[in-house]
C-alpha cells in the first residue's frame, strides 16, 4: 500500500506542535487543526469523507473566527478540536478507501495471473490482496470508532474544556472509598484513556460545606485520588492522569439546601488529549 496519508498529519501536528511550545500566546488546539484540515481538505480522496470535511472546515471558520474577534479561548479550542476530529475521521475514511483501491488492484493483477497459469505468483497475489483487506477492514473500523465517540460526546463545554461530572453516589458521604457500583463507570473512563495514550485526564474532587475547610480539602483529595487510583490498576499510563483536591471552594448550586449540597459533592473529570479535549458520557 502507498504510504499513509495519516504520516501527513502527524507531521503537521508535531511540527505545529514545536512551534507552539515557544509562541504560549497562540492557541494550540487552533494551530493544530489549521494544519490538519487543509491536509484532509487537498486530499484526492476527500470526497469519500465530504461530511465530516465539511464538518472540520466549518468548525475550523468558526474557530478563526473567534480567534480574530478576541472571543473566549474555551470556545476558540472547542470549535478547533471538533475540526480536528472531524479532520481524523475523514484521514481514516480516505485510507479505508486506499486500501479498498489496493485491494481491487490486487484483484485484477491475481486474475491476469490466473490467465497465465503462474500459480506460484497467483498465490502471492492473494496473500498481498489479503493483506490490503485487513488493513481496509482496521482502518474503516478505526473511522467508525472515532465517529461514534464524536457522536456520542455529551460532556460538558465550560472555559476549561469539556467536563465529566460524577456525583457522589460514587461514595459513602465523607468517605473515599469508591462503591462497588461506579467500578462499571471506571471501567469505561480507563478503557477511553487506554484506546488514545495521548489523552490526558484532570480528576478534580469536589465537596459542599458541611464541615470544616481543611476535611473538606482532604476529602476532595482522597476522592480524586481514589478515581486515580482504580484508574491506575486497570492499566492507565500514570502519566495521563492528574488527581486535584478542590475542597469547597468551587461550588456549582448553593450549600444552603440538600439537592445543592449534593451537587456539589462531585468528582469533575477534565478530558484532554493534543488535538482535542474529549469525554464521554457514562452514565
Amino acid at each position: 500500500m502507498k504510504r499513509s496519508y495519516s504520516v501527513l498529519l502527524t507531521a503537521a501536528v508535531a511540527g505545529l506542535l514545536a512551534a507552539c511550545s515557544s509562541t504560549p500566546e497562540r492557541v494550540e488546539e487552533l494551530e493544530v487543526a489549521r494544519a490538519i484540515v487543509p491536509q484532509v481538505e487537498a486530499s484526492p480522496r476527500a470526497g469519500v469523507a465530504a461530511t465530516n470535511v465539511s464538518e472540520a472546515r466549518k468548525s475550523l471558520d468558526r474557530a478563526n473566527k473567534l480567534a480574530d474577534s478576541g472571543g473566549k479561548i474555551g470556545d476558540i479550542q472547542f470549535e478547533a478540536q471538533v475540526a480536528s476530529r472531524n479532520a481524523q475521521i475523514a484521514n481514516e475514511k480516505i485510507l479505508a478507501a486506499q486500501a479498498q483501491e489496493e485491494i481491487e488492484k490486487g484483484n485484477a493483477e491475481r486474475q491476469a495471473v490466473l490467465v497465465e497459469a503462474r500459480e506460484a505468483e497467483a498465490r502471492q497475489r492473494a496473500q498481498q490482496a489479503q493483506s490490503a483487506q485487513e488493513q481496509a477492514q482496521l482502518a474503516e473500523q478505526r473511522a467508525t470508532t472515532l465517529e461514534q465517540e464524536l457522536a456520542e460526546l455529551k460532556a460538558k463545554k465550560t472555559d476549561r474544556g469539556m467536563v465529566l461530572t460524577l456525583g457522589d453516589v460514587l461514595f459513602d458521604t465523607g468517605l473515599a472509598t469508591l462503591k462497588p457500583g461506579a467500578y462499571a463507570t471506571i471501567d469505561r473512563l480507563a478503557a477511553v484513556l487506554k484506546e488514545a495514550p495521548d489523552r490526558k485526564v484532570t480528576i478534580e474532587g469536589h465537596t459542599d460545606s458541611v464541615g470544616s475547610e481543611d476535611f473538606n480539602q482532604g476529602l476532595s483529595e482522597r476522592r480524586a485520588a481514589a478515581v486515580q487510583t482504580a484508574l491506575l490498576e486497570r492499566g492507565v499510563r500514570s502519566d495521563q492522569i492528574t488527581a486535584l483536591g478542590k475542597g469547597e471552594a468551587f461550588p456549582i448550586a448553593s450549600n444552603d439546601d440538600a439537592a445543592g449540597r449534593q451537587r456539589n459533592r462531585r468528582v469533575e473529570m477534565i478530558f484532554t488529549d493534543n488535538q482535542s479535549q474529549v469525554a464521554s458520557d457514562v452514565n
